[in-house]
């Protein structure tokens, strides 16, 4: 069992029996009340975020969870296929219990699987992907007033800022967990 100082930020709970990951955490006390821990959690199963205030005797299961390592296949109409790297089994995740991940996944990408009781529930993502320029405004010179900086679309559709340097073609380092660009590849 956690209590609430052992709920934080990244953290997999299991609240009312479905496996959350805690998004955001924040403690607070005021005058003579007790103390509470304001949340976000996300549910791994169906995407939904909800925001859940903990008072100071609550507590929370701490959600059985396994990672496994999987890689990206393709995209289907109303989710992504990925096959187990030990097992070769193929599953689907859908769209919203994703998210945004699908920006950084090509074919062929290797990612670790959240499991929660042996069943894949979502995916998280290597901290830094290589990914192609397919759009890049011309960079030109004496243009750096700004910064020195334009935006540019990858090809799977995300849009990052870069240096004035970076032009199509060029393959670049982009953080995941930021979505900002890191250097060239």
């Amino acid at each position: 069992m956690l209590g609430i100082s052992d709920i934080k930020a990244g953290k997999n709970i299991l609240w009312e029996g479905s496996p959350y990951v805690v998004l955001s955490a924040e403690h607070s006390k005021t005058g003579r009340a007790g103390a509470v821990l304001r949340t976000k959690l996300k549910n791994l199963l169906n995407g939904s975020v909800l925001e859940k205030t903990f008072n100071g005797s609550d507590k929370a299961d701490e959600a059985d969870m396994s990672k496994s390592k999987a890689q990206y296949l393709y995209a289907e109409q109303d989710g992504f296929v990925f096959m187990d790297n030990s097992t070769y089994d193929q599953f689907s995740l859908a769209k919203d219990v994703i998210g945004n991940a699908y920006l950084f996944l090509l074919e062929g990408t290797e990612v670790s699987v959240l499991n929660f009781n042996e069943v894949p529930v979502n995916i998280e993502l290597p901290i830094k992907v290589t990914l192609t320029v397919v759009e890049a405004p011309p960079g030109v010179k004496g243009d750096t007033s700004s910064g020195g900086d334009k935006v540019v679309v990858l090809e799977t559709g995300l849009k990052v800022t870069t240096p004035l340097f970076v032009n199509e073609g060029d393959k670049i380092i982009v953080n995941t967990e930021k979505g900002a660009y890191v250097s060239r590849a």
